[in-house]
C-alpha cells in the first residue's frame, strides 16, 4: 500500500493530486481521518490497489478531490474505478475449469470474427446533389436484410446452433461411434433415427421461419421511389437509393434512406414528419428546407446548381445533426448551416406535403438501423439449466463405465470396452428430451394463441416461453405501452375558482359574452396593417380587480396564443397537378378539415380546448398566427420571438404583437417549479399544482407581461446581439430572455390527462406484487414521465420520488450517487445524459443502487441506452428480464432482453414483429405471465425431468444386468425395444404432463404471490435432480433385481418380465406426478398400455439376450399364466408404492404454498 502525498488541512483549499499519485492505475481513494490535541482535523489520503476481496466500495467513504480540475485532469484513470474489481478477479486452474476455458474460446472467436469481418471506418462525407458518381468511396447498399443465414450458410449454421448444445453435440458422437464395428453395440437406426428426427424437426422450424423474414425484406425493400434526375422522374426501389441520389417522398410514404431536406410542396417552406418508429413519440416534428433550394423556382433547377452537403460521419444520437449545404456557382458563395431541423430520417414517415432531399447515409450506416441492435438466437434459463444436468449425467455416466472396466480389472483391450460402455450407458442422457421439450414448447405457444382471455396474442418464438415464469425486471416504454398517448384537458384553476370537465359552458358563454362585447367596442375596426402606436404598459396604472369573465377571457387568449401548434389542412388540389399548382391550391379553412399538429401532444390538447370554448386556431406561419372567434372574426397576431421549450428551462415564451391594437405581449408557460420563481406572488400556485399532480394531471402555469415599444426594441437588440456571440452563446441569450423573466401577471393553471391504456393500474400491482420490479423507460420529458409514473400507480402513492439531478462529470455524478443512496425506499427518476455519466464513472454502484428501488423511471431514453440498460440488469444481477414495448425505438431493448413482448398499437407493428410475444393491449401481460409463464415453466420442468428419469431407470437395469453377467458389454434391451420405450410406450402419458397445472388460472391471478417462488427456480434444480436419481436407481434396481430373484427358474424369460414391470412402472410414475387430470391423460395412459399389449405378439425376436437369445424366445402361452402377472405386479407395486406413501405424507405434513390455497 502506498502512502499518498495528499495532506489537507480541513478548512482550507484542497491541493491537487501529484502527478506521482494520479499514475496509479485503478486504484481506490481512501480517507484516515487524524484529530490531535489543540490542532485542526488532518485528512491523510492513501490509494489501496482493488482486489476482489476489497468490501463493496462504499461510496461515502470514497471522498472526492474538492476541485473539478482533479477529475478532468486523470479521467481516464477513473474510468476503470467500477470495473477494477471485476477485472482482477483471480485466473488459475480452477477458474479455467469452471468455465474459463468457455470464456477464452469465445475471445479467440470474437477475435478471429473481427479479423475476417472487420469493420469500414465511418467517415464525415462530401455529397453532391443528384450526382451518386461523384461519391469519394463506395457506401453500404439500402436494403434492410433481417435474415439470419443464406442460402450457403443455412445448414451450416443451423447445425452449428444446434451442435453448440452438449446435448445434441453427445448424440452425434455416440451415432458416429456405431459405424466402427468395434463399438457397435445394437442396430444404427436406434441411434441415428432419433437424432435425425430431431434435425429434421428442426431445419423445417427454421426454414419457416427464415422465408418468413425473407419476405418480410422482400416487401420493404421492393418499395417504389421517385428519383430525380436530368431527364425527369424515374422509379427506383428502396434497396436501389445511393448516397447522392435526390429522391422524392409522397405524403404518408415512408423515407428510405437518411437525407436532407432540400424541396416542399409546402409554401412555408417546412414540413411534419411522424418519427414514431425511431423515437417513439407520436407527435408530428416540423422539418425545415434548405433556404437555398426551396427558393428555386422550379423542381428541375435542382440540376442547374453545382452544389453539396457535408455532413458528419454516421452516429447512433437521432437528436442531433452537423453539417454544412454549399453552392459554389453563385458569387459569393452560399453557405448554409445543417443542423437536425434539416434532416428526414430513415423510418420515418412523411406527414404533410411532398417532399424532395439529398441521400446522406444508406443502409447499415442511416440512424434507425444504427440503432437497431442484430437479433440473436435467444436460449431460455431452463434450457441452459437442462444442459448443465446432462453434463452432470454424461460424468456419472463416463464415472460408471470406470467403475465396471475397474471390476472386470482393466483386462485385455479396456479402453475399447470403455467405449463400449459409455456407448451402452448412454440412454442415462435421453435425446428425446430434447424432441419432447421442443415439441412441449410449440403446445405452450399454441394454447398461449388460443386463450380467449388475451386474444390477438401471437408467440413468435417458440423456444422460450418458460423465461414468461422465470421473470424479475420488466423494462417497459411509456408512449402507447402504458399510456394511449391522447391528452384530454381537464381542469382550469384561476385562483379563486377552478373549472372541470363539467363546467366547461360557463366558459364557453364568458368567452361568448367577452368577444360579443369587443366587437361592439369597435375594437376590430382598426385598418389591418397600421397598428396604433403602443403607450406604457398597463402595469403602470393603478390595480384594478378584474372581473371573472375577463379574467378567464385573458386566460383562454395566452392559451391560444402560447404554443408551437400549426393547424394543417388537406389540400383540394386534385392528383396530377404540379407542384407549384399543388401548393397554392385553395385549402378548406372549414373545421371538420382542420387537425392540429405539434411536437408535443399536451400542446394539441390545450389548442383543441380553447377550439372547444370558442376561439379557434385557424392558421399559422412562421411569422403570425390567427385565431376566430365565436361570431366568426377572424384575429391577426404577429410572432416577434418564440423561446422554445427545453429540458433545461421547462417553459416556452412568446411574444406577439395584436394587428388591430398594436400591443405588445409576452406570454409564457412552463411546469410549475420554472415558473413560481417569475410570477408575481400568490398563494394558491404551489398548493393547486400538488393536488392536480396528485390526481395524474400534467400542469403548466400560463402567465403574461404587457411590453411597451421601447422596452421591446431594448430586448430585441440585446437577444439578436447574444445571438451573434461566438463564445458562451447560449448562456447569453438565456440571461438576455431570463430579463424579461420576471413580475409576470398569473393568468391561470392548467391540467391535462394523458389517457392511460385499459387497466394498466390493476395489472401493474398485480406485477409488483408478484415481485416482478418494473423499470420505465422512455424517450419523454422528465415532467411527463413523473407525472404518468404518478398516476398509473408505477410508484405507489406513499413513496417518495428521488428525482437525479442532471450531471455532467465524475464529481457530479458522485456527490448526486451519495445524496441517492442515503434515501430509502423511493423511486429513481433520471434523464438519458446523467444516466450515461453514471455509467461511464460508477456502472456497478449505480446500477447496485437502482435495483433496490421499487421502481425506476429513465426519461430522454435513446434507443441504445434502452438496450444498454437491459445489459446492465442481465450483467450485474444474473435475473431474467423482460421488455415490453410497443414502436420502432423499442426494438433493440425487446431484442435484447431475455423475453421481448411487443404491443401492436398505433405506432405500427415493427416492435410486435421483433417480439417473442406479440399482443394487443398491455393488461394481458398480467395472464401471459401469471397463468401461461407459470404452467410453461413448472410443465417443462417436470417433463424434463421425467424424461432424464425415463432415461436413468433404464440404464441403472443395464448396470445392474452388466455387474451379474461378468461385466460384459452386451446390451439388456436390444433394438426396437429401445426406440419404442422412449416412444410409442412411454411418451404419450409423459408428453401429456404438458396439460397439467398446480393452480387454477382464476388463482394464479387472485394471489399473484405465488409467482415469487417461480423465480427461486425450485421446481428443476439440483435437489429435485438428486431425488429422481435416487427414485431412478431405487426402481431400476428393484425391477432387476426382482426380475432376477422371482424368475430363477425361466431366467430366459427376464427380458420379457423386466421390461414389462418397467412400462408398468413409468405409466404408474406419470400417474403419480400429475397434479389435475385431464381426460387426454387418461386416454394417454390406456393408449400406451394397449400399444405395449398388442406388439407383444410381434417383437418375440426382440425379447431374448443379446445378439444370441438363450434358446427361447417370447412365449405367449408364458405371460399369460397367474404365476407371470402377479409377480410383475408385486414388482411393479414394490418400485411405485413406497414412493406414492411419500408423497401422501409430504401433502400432509409439509405441503406447497398452492396447495393450501386450492384446498
Amino acid at each position: 500500500m502506498n502512502l499518498a502525498c495528499v495532506v489537507h488541512q480541513s478548512g482550507s483549499e484542497t491541493l491537487k493530486p501529484t502527478d506521482k499519485c494520479s499514475s496509479y492505475p485503478a486504484v481506490r481513494l481512501q480517507s484516515i481521518q487524524i484529530q490531535q490535541p489543540d490542532r485542526p482535523l488532518f485528512t491523510l489520503f492513501f490509494f489501496s490497489r482493488y482486489s476482489l476481496e476489497d468490501e463493496p466500495t462504499n461510496l461515502d467513504e470514497m471522498p472526492l478531490m474538492m476541485s473539478e480540475e482533479g477529475f478532468e485532469n486523470d479521467e481516464s484513470d477513473y474510468h476503470t474505478l467500477p470495473r477494477a474489481r471485476v477485472n482482477q478477479r483471480r485466473r488459475g486452474l480452477c477458474w479455467f475449469l469452471i468455465g474459463g476455458w468457455k470464456i477464452l474460446c469465445g475471445s479467440c472467436c470474437d477475435c478471429l470474427t473481427r479479423t475476417c469481418r472487420r469493420r469500414k471506418e465511418l467517415k464525415a462525407r462530401t455529397v453532391w446533389l443528384g450526382h451518386p458518381e461523384k461519391c469519394e468511396e463506395k457506401y453500404p447498399n439500402n436494403g434492410f436484410k433481417n435474415q439470419k443465414y443464406n442460402f450457403f450458410t443455412f445448414v451450416p449454421g443451423v447445425l452449428y446452433q444446434q451442435f453448440k448444445f452438449f446435448l445434441n453435440l453427445y448424440f452425434l458422437v455416440v451415432a458416429c461411434s456405431q459405424f466402427l464395428p468395434a463399438l457397435k453395440i445394437g442396430y444404427l437406426y436406434t441411434y441415428w433415427a432419433p437424432l435425425g428426427f430431431v434435425l429434421a424437426v428442426t431445419m423445417v422450424r427454421e426454414a419457416v421461419d427464415e422465408v418468413r423474414r425473407y419476405q418480410r425484406d422482400k416487401e420493404m425493400n421492393s418499395q417504389l421511389y421517385s428519383k430525380l434526375t436530368v431527364r425527369g422522374k424515374v422509379q427506383v426501389t428502396s434497396s436501389d437509393i445511393q448516397v447522392g441520389d435526390l429522391i422524392i417522398v409522397e405524403k404518408n410514404q415512408r423515407i428510405p434512406a437518411d437525407m436532407i431536406f432540400l424541396r416542399t410542396s409546402e409554401k412555408a417552406g417546412s414540413c411534419f414528419i411522424r418519427t414514431d418508429q425511431l423515437d417513439g413519440e407520436t407527435d408530428w416534428k416540423l422539418k425545415v428546407a434548405v433556404v437555398c433550394t426551396q427558393r428555386l423556382p422550379a423542381l428541375g433547377d435542382l440540376f442547374s446548381i453545382n452544389a453539396y452537403v457535408y455532413a458528419q460521419k454516421p452516429q447512433l444520437d437521432i437528436h442531433s445533426f452537423e453539417g454544412n449545404f454549399t453552392r459554389e456557382d453563385s458569387d459569393p458563395q452560399i453557405h448554409e448551416s445543417l443542423n437536425i431541423e434539416n434532416t428526414l430520417w430513415a423510418s420515418t414517415v412523411v406527414a404533410s406535403g411532398t417532399v424532395i432531399g439529398v441521400v446522406i447515409y444508406t443502409g447499415k450506416e442511416t440512424r434507425s438501423v444504427l440503432n437497431t441492435s442484430s437479433p440473436k438466437n435467444k436460449v431460455g434459463l431452463l434450457d441452459l439449466e437442462l444442459n448443465r444436468l446432462t453434463k452432470a449425467l454424461f460424468l456419472a455416466q463416463v464415472v460408471l463405465a470406470v467403475v465396471m472396466v475397474a471390476l472386470q480389472g482393466f483386462v485385455g483391450p479396456w479402453f475399447r470396452n470403455l467405449f463400449r460402455f459409455i456407448v451402452l450407458f448412454s440412454y442415462i442422457i435421453p435425446i428425446s428430451l430434447r424432441v419432447n421439450l421442443d415439441m412441449g414448447k410449440s403446445a405452450y405457444g399454441w394454447m398461449i394463441m388460443k386463450d380467449e382471455n388475451i386474444p390477438g396474442t401471437v408467440v413468435r418464438t417458440s423456444t422460450i416461453p418458460e423465461e414468461l415464469g422465470r421473470l424479475v425486471y420488466l423494462l417497459t416504454d411509456k408512449t402507447g405501452t402504458l399510456t394511449q398517448n391522447e391528452m384530454i384537458f381537464k381542469r382550469l384553476h384561476l385562483g379563486t375558482v377552478s373549472y372541470g370537465t363539467d363546467t366547461m359552458d360557463e366558459i364557453q358563454s364568458h368567452i361568448l359574452q367577452s368577444y360579443a362585447q369587443h366587437s361592439n367596442s369597435g375594437t376590430g375596426s382598426a385598418l389591418p396593417g397600421k397598428p396604433k402606436p403602443t403607450t406604457a404598459p398597463k402595469a403602470a396604472a393603478p390595480k384594478v380587480r378584474k372581473s371573472v369573465s375577463s379574467r378567464i377571457h385573458e386566460a383562454v387568449k395566452a392559451i391560444a396564443l402560447c404554443h408551437n401548434v400549426t393547424p394543417v389542412y388537406e389540400s383540394r388540389g386534385v392528383n396530377g397537378e404540379t407542384e407549384s399548382a399543388a401548393a397554392e391550391a385553395d385549402q378548406d379553412f372549414s373545421d371538420d378539415n382542420r387537425t392540429y399538429q405539434a411536437s408535443s401532444p399536451d400542446e394539441v390538447a390545450l389548442v383543441q380546448w380553447t377550439e372547444s370554448v370558442g376561439l379557434t386556431l385557424v392558421n399559422r406561419d412562421l411569422t403570425s398566427l390567427q385565431l376566430k372567434t365565436p361570431a366568426g372574426q377572424i384575429l391577426t397576431y404577429y410572432i416577434l420571438q418564440i423561446f422554445p421549450f427545453t429540458s433545461e428551462s421547462k417553459r416556452m415564451g412568446i411574444i406577439i404583437r395584436e394587428e388591430t391594437s398594436g400591443e405588445i405581449t409576452f406570454y409564457m408557460k412552463g411546469a410549475d417549479v420554472a415558473m413560481a420563481s417569475i410570477v408575481q406572488y400568490n398563494d394558491w400556485l404551489e398548493e393547486e399544482c400538488g393536488n392536480m399532480a396528485r390526481e395524474g394531471l400534467r400542469t403548466l402555469v400560463v402567465a403574461k407581461k404587457s411590453l411597451s415599444e421601447e422596452q421591446y426594441t431594448d430586448f430585441e437588440n440585446r437577444y439578436n446581439q447574444a445571438k451573434l456571440s461566438i463564445h458562451d452563446r447560449a448562456m447569453k441569450v438565456s440571461a438576455v430572455v431570463e430579463s424579461l423573466e420576471r413580475e409576470l401577471e398569473l393568468l391561470c393553471l392548467t391540467g391535462v390527462e394523458d389517457q392511460l391504456q385499459a387497466d394498466v393500474r390493476p395489472t401493474l400491482e398485480l406485477l409488483r406484487n408478484a415481485g416482478i420490479k418494473i423499470w420505465m423507460l422512455t424517450g419523454d420529458k422528465l415532467e411527463t414521465a413523473t407525472c404518468i409514473a404518478k398516476s398509473s400507480h408505477l410508484v405507489s402513492r406513499s413513496q417518495d420520488i428521488h428525482v437525479f439531478r442532471p450531471v455532467s462529470n465524475r464529481g457530479e455524478a458522485h456527490l448526486e450517487l451519495n445524496a441517492f443512496r442515503r434515501k430509502h425506499d423511493c423511486a429513481l427518476v433520471i434523464s438519458g445524459d446523467s444516466l450515461e455519466v453514471c455509467l461511464r464513472y460508477y456502472e456497478h454502484e449505480f446500477v447496485e443502487l437502482a435495483c433496490q428501488c421499487p421502481a425506476v423511471v429513465c426519461c430522454r431514453c435513446s434507443p441504445t441506452q434502452k438496450a444498454q440498460i437491459v445489459h446492465l440488469l442481465k450483467q450485474h444481477t444474473d435475473n431474467r428480464t423482460c421488455a415490453i414495448g410497443d414502436g420502432g425505438n423499442d426494438v433493440s431493448m425487446i431484442q435484447a432482453a431475455d423475453c421481448g413482448i411487443g404491443i401492436e398499437g398505433k405506432e405500427g407493428k415493427q416492435a410486435s414483429l421483433a417480439a417473442d410475444f406479440s399482443i394487443t393491449q398491455f393488461k394481458h401481460i398480467g395472464r401471459l405471465l401469471m397463468v401461461h409463464g407459470r404452467n410453461s415453466y413448472k410443465r417443462s420442468a417436470a417433463l424434463g425431468q421425467f424424461v432424464m428419469h425415463r432415461g436413468m431407470i433404464i440404464s441403472t437395469m443395464q448396470a445392474v444386468f452388466s455387474s451379474i453377467f461378468y461385466f460384459a458389454s452386451v446390451p439388456l434391451y436390444q433394438g426396437f425395444l429401445m426406440v419404442g420405450y422412449s416412444t410409442i410406450y412411454t411418451m404419450f402419458p409423459v408428453f401429456s404432463l404438458v396439460l397439467d397445472q398446480d393452480v387454477k388460472p382464476e388463482m394464479a391471478l387472485l394471489y399473484p404471490e405465488l409467482y415469487k417462488d417461480l423465480t427461486k427456480g425450485r421446481s428443476l434444480s439440483f435437489k429435485t435432480f438428486l431425488i429422481w436419481v435416487l427414485i431412478s436407481i431405487y426402481q431400476g434396481g428393484i425391477l432387476m433385481y426382482g426380475a432376477l430373484l422371482l424368475f430363477e427358474s425361466e431366467f430366459v424369460h427376464v427380458v420379457a418380465i423386466s421390461f414389462t414391470a418397467l412400462i408398468l412402472t413409468e405409466l404408474l410414475m406419470v400417474a403419480l406426478n400429475i397434479r389435475t387430470w385431464h381426460w387426454l391423460m387418461v386416454l394417454a395412459e390406456f393408449l400406451s398400455l394397449g400399444c405395449y399389449v398388442a406388439s407383444l405378439a410381434f417383437l418375440n425376436e426382440y425379447f431374448g439376450i443379446g445378439r444370441v437369445s438363450f434358446g427361447a424366445f417370447l412365449d405367449l402361452a408364458f405371460i399369460t399364466t397367474p404365476a407371470f402377472l402377479w409377480k410383475v405386479t408385486a414388482m411393479t407395486v414394490i418400485s411405485c408404492l413406497p414412493l406414492y406413501i411419500i408423497k401422501y405424507l409430504k401433502r400432509k405434513f409439509s405441503p406447497p404454498s398452492y396447495s393450501k390455497l386450492s384446498s
